[in-house]
């Protein structure tokens, strides 16, 4: 870290960014902003190693703002916001695992991989990343479309939810759609995934058919569900979500 390098630094869950310059993240030797300590190499951005570190507080710096990690996206990209979540998740996992969970010991990084090693009992705590499968359900060109109680009013998403233990993708996928409106899918066909650093998920998104069923929202889940025609359709998630994109692909199949 005696070279230049850019750094992306947390404080209350909000990252410096400056403007004007060739990247929203500031550049320089780790003196520059302090000497962090506990920095992460999270990756390489225009050509120079990128840090990640948690600060009590943001450094001083000429245009430098304090800005929420989805902010990110709409103001460098997905390539910027990408790099963003991952250092985001490392030093949450990095924050969560200074003292090994089965003997209570402080931790240390191990060298060469990107574990937390206890140094009492060996235990290796890695990164966590947890799968979920996103399904839009199609019944000729109408989309099942559902809203969470937590979602900004009016908007309407595909169907969500997390792998269990012992499950496949292909069964998270019925059983979630099953458990959250009451409809049976088939013929699942795999479209993308994208890493969604809120907090550490990884979604993994699918097509489905309709299979047979009336539609019946789980009230704990799902605050409203419906058939969708694509001339008719509610208020859409951001382009941020693999969601949006998901649903614009089916759209433009027709």
């Amino acid at each position: 870290m005696n070279q230049p390098a850019y750094w992306i630094l947390r404080c209350e869950h909000r990252l410096l960014t400056i403007s004007g310059a060739g990247s929203i993240f500031p550049a320089g030797l780790a003196a520059d902003f302090g000497q962090p300590e506990n920095a992460l190499h999270v990756g390489d951005l225009n050509g120079l190693r990128c840090y990640a570190a948690d600060v009590p507080e943001h450094p001083e710096i000429r245009g430098g703002e304090a800005t929420p990690l989805r902010a990110i996206f709409s103001i460098a990209g997905p390539d910027t916001f990408a790099l963003a979540g991952r250092a985001t998740q490392l030093l949450d996992w990095q924050a969560n695992h200074r003292f090994c969970g089965k003997c209570g010991t402080p931790t240390a990084m191990k060298t060469g991989e990107l574990a937390m090693a206890c140094p009492a009992c060996g235990l290796l705590a890695y990164p966590r990343i947890s799968p979920a499968v996103m399904v839009l359900v199609r019944d000729g060109d109408k989309l099942l479309l559902g809203r969470s109680p937590h979602f900004k009013p009016g908007v309407f998403s595909a169907l969500a939810g997390f792998v269990e233990p012992g499950e496949t993708l292909e069964e998270c996928a019925a059983r979630e759609v099953r458990e959250e409106v009451g409809i049976a899918i088939a013929n699942l066909r795999y479209f993308h995934s994208q890493p969604w650093p809120f907090p550490n998920s990884l979604m993994v998104a699918f097509f489905a058919d309709y299979a047979g069923g009336t539609i019946t929202p789980d009230p704990n889940e799902i605050e409203e569900a419906g058939w969708f025609s694509p001339d008719a359709l509610p208020i859409l998630p951001e382009p941020i979500s693999i969601s949006r994109r998901l649903i614009e692909a089916a759209l433009g199949e027709r």
